[in-house]
């Protein structure tokens, strides 16, 4: 399961179609074991330019969640005040869904440094939501490679392990960040560290490309 969300408010938890930026810096945060609060180690990150392909779209699902509707039970209103009324909270995620996601940038060194501690990671990792616990291990091998992000994108191979029940796709849809402010706008690019929550917009392109050939490097 997982859940990226960017337009959560209380009751309602939301989740895109696709790894946000936020939520995958994130998660890179968390393997580096940068704090919450920690601006001057996180920004280096967000400017890395992003990509997503949907190797398993996955399926849309929600989790339906009570609290304090028991008779018996009291819960405390964000104002202080105790209330008998229960809280309905209605959280949507993505289940079987698997996507390569790809980050570009000039500072090699902090691309190895992120690779490394996603396979020796300082704190949990999680997709999107803490109890959202990845199935399999997200550190890729030669996982830092000389090359574009796009070409990465069309070239690397399937990393969804093939069901009995699945056919292969002929074609796979990947989203990238656009230079020239085409594409859909998504509001989940990181201005502060994770504790103020700020986010600014980034455009974001999507295409599709034929399902790549079993490839194990793509060159420069």
């Amino acid at each position: 399961m997982q859940s990226w969300g960017t337009t959560s408010r209380f009751d309602q938890r939301d989740t895109g179609k696709e790894p946000s930026k936020s939520g995958v810096i994130g998660l890179l945060a968390a393997a580096l074991g940068i704090d919450r609060e920690n601006w001057t180690d996180l920004e280096p990150l967000t400017h890395l330019s992003m990509g997503v392909r949907h190797d398993r779209p996955g399926v849309p699902k929600r989790d339906y969640q009570t609290a304090g509707c028991a008779e018996a039970y009291t819960i405390i209103k964000a104002d202080g005040t105790p209330s008998k009324e229960g809280v309905v909270s209605h959280r949507f995620y993505i289940a079987d869904a698997a996507f390569l996601a790809v980050l570009e940038g000039d500072d090699r060194a902090l691309l190895e440094k992120a690779h490394a501690h996603l396979q020796n990671p300082a704190w949990p990792l999680a997709l999107g939501r803490k109890s959202y616990l990845p199935s399999e291990p997200i550190w890729i091998e030669n996982g830092v490679q000389d090359a574009l992000l796009r070409d990465i994108l069309a070239r690397w191979p399937c990393i969804a392990s093939k069901q009995k029940w699945e056919e292969l796709p002929e074609k796979l849809l990947i989203s990238f960040e656009s230079e020239d402010g085409s594409g859909v706008l998504k509001m989940d690019q990181p201005l502060s560290s994770f504790a103020e929550r700020r986010f600014g917009a980034r455009f974001v392109r999507s295409e599709w490309i034929p399902f790549p050939q079993e490839v194990t490097h793509v060159p420069a």
